[in-house]
């Protein structure tokens, strides 16, 4: 039986820790699903790294995450998992509308619009997108557009 690296193990937990640090603060910044609550996330982190508030720290900062992790980090961000509504929830405002996956493609009461509209109450989205005649479901996924391109 051979061994993990420990330098493997490592970013592996770093990675892990980090993903849960976004879990569990992401309702902290408000008005959640905008684009001012992701900054703010990106500020708060940047902080506790240690940098200053002040922009050249900020966009340093930005560069050393790069591109891959930033985007890793606003999907987690923005996403939400409803285990008990077999339903996952892709809410980013930067893209044209929310997505809303069922978790249990065998079963088509998942995506049901009144299930839907329960998860979109849950997280806080539901006066944020438009009724549900603009709605469209598709093979396994809900699509719902944004009410507005604000964020």
């Amino acid at each position: 039986m051979s061994h993990p690296d420990p330098d493997q193990l490592q970013g592996t937990l770093v990675d892990f820790a980090l993903m849960e640090l976004i879990r569990q603060h992401r309702d902290s910044f408000q008005p959640l699903w905008t684009v001012d609550s992701w900054a703010k996330l990106l500020i708060w982190l940047a902080l506790n790294c240690g940098l200053s508030g002040e922009r050249d720290s900020l966009e340093q900062f930005a560069r050393a995450l790069g591109d891959p992790l930033t985007s890793r980090l606003r999907r987690v961000f923005f996403e939400r998992e409803l285990g008990d509504l077999e339903l996952q929830v892709l809410a980013d405002p930067a893209d044209q509308q929310v997505l809303v996956l069922s978790q249990a493609p065998e079963d088509a009461s998942v995506l049901h619009p009144d299930q839907v509209a329960k998860a979109l109450e849950r997280v806080g989205l539901t006066g944020r997108v438009l009724e549900r005649a603009r709605w469209q479901q598709l093979e396994g996924v809900m699509t719902i557009p944004w009410s507005s391109t604000e964020s």
